[in-house]
């Protein structure tokens, strides 16, 4: 397993990163994510455009604790953001959605087997507010794969994410994946 509180406390010291992947192989319930979120300060991480947490237990919790990170400036060239498997809900995607709405240059968005279901969709493609400043305004315009599979997405999350995208949403959208869940037919 590796220790994620340890590499929270070496994030300062790898100014140079460009890509993290983390993958948990044991079958338990592996090391809390919230510990490496909560490391990522201002500034955190600045070269990385690449970060994958793979089966490592973020949670909630630790998708909060990244949605504040996002907003300390942590993280400020991401292109690409898979937290799969990493027990994200409804509630947990709800807190971290607005902050990834204001990565503009997000291209690639993965977050495959995670419980969350419609709520959760819904607030990660929701409009921006008439009154949005860029980059807010301009969400997702760069967004070419979206990996939303084996999550709880029903018939009325599909439709709606087909809605916002017939509306001109995902302008860039190329790969979207919905293996899996329960409205993955609609699309």
């Amino acid at each position: 397993a590796t220790d994620l509180a340890t590499l929270g406390k070496l994030i300062p010291v790898l100014p140079a990163l460009e890509m993290l992947r983390l993958y948990e192989r044991s079958a338990s319930a592996g090391p809390d994510g919230v510990q490496l979120m909560e490391g990522l300060g201002v500034g955190a991480l600045p070269a990385v455009t690449y970060f994958v947490l793979d089966s490592v237990c973020v949670g909630d919790a630790g998708a909060s604790a990244l949605a504040a990170a996002l907003d300390r400036g942590a993280l400020p060239r991401l292109k690409h953001l898979a937290l799969c498997k990493a027990a994200i809900g409804d509630a947990g995607l709800v807190a971290l959605a607005p902050a990834l709405r204001r990565r503009p240059a997000l291209e690639r968005l993965g977050l495959d087997r995670n419980p969350f279901g419609d709520e959760g969709l819904a607030a990660l493609v929701a409009p921006p507010p008439a009154d949005a400043p860029p980059p807010q305004a301009e969400a997702f315009a760069k967004l070419k794969r979206l990996h939303l599979g084996w999550s709880q997405i029903t018939e009325a999350g599909c439709a709606q994410l087909v809605s916002r995208m017939i509306s001109g949403a995902l302008p860039a959208l190329g790969d979207l994946r919905l293996d899996g869940t329960p409205g993955s037919w609609l699309v």
